[in-house]
């Protein structure tokens, strides 16, 4: 039986999960705009949105600068492992909050980024109280 090799690309199963729908998730879970990861890894939206409709396949050293842009391993990216999912457990209170969290994704898109900047800006005040550069009068 002779070995012989196709003209033609294959094609893509039905159900099979590509680099671009992968991407998207990554990206929507991260809460990040097509503009975010781009700038991360120092490329352009257009191709970020290239590459999320499967129109094609980045270079190879883009998925790197992708992974490093969205926080995941070059793995998860590429479909090689699944990506991490994070479990709420049985504590009713950790179940609320978490539900709480789901509901910002509700939101129209100006009131999620007021949410989120409001939520970087009592990150940030909280690590100013940490570290002693707020809310102390330092001994007077």
């Amino acid at each position: 039986m002779p070995f012989t090799v196709s003209d033609e690309m294959p094609r893509k199963g039905y159900g099979q999960t590509t680099f671009g729908p992968r991407l998207v998730s990554i990206r929507k879970a991260r809460g990040l705009t097509q503009v975010q990861p781009a700038e991360r890894a120092l490329t352009i939206q257009r191709a970020i949105s290239y590459y999320e409709n499967d129109a094609g396949f980045p270079p190879a050293p883009a998925p790197m600068a992708l992974a490093e842009a969205l926080h995941v391993s070059t793995d998860v990216l590429l479909g090689a492992k699944p990506p991490k999912v994070e479990r709420i457990g049985h504590d009713p209170e950790a179940r609320g909050q978490w539900k709480r969290f789901q509901m910002i994704s509700t939101l129209p898109e100006r009131d999620r980024k007021a949410v989120i900047r409001l939520i970087h800006s009592l990150g940030a005040a909280g690590a100013s109280r940490k570290n002693g550069s707020m809310g102390e009068h330092n001994g007077r």
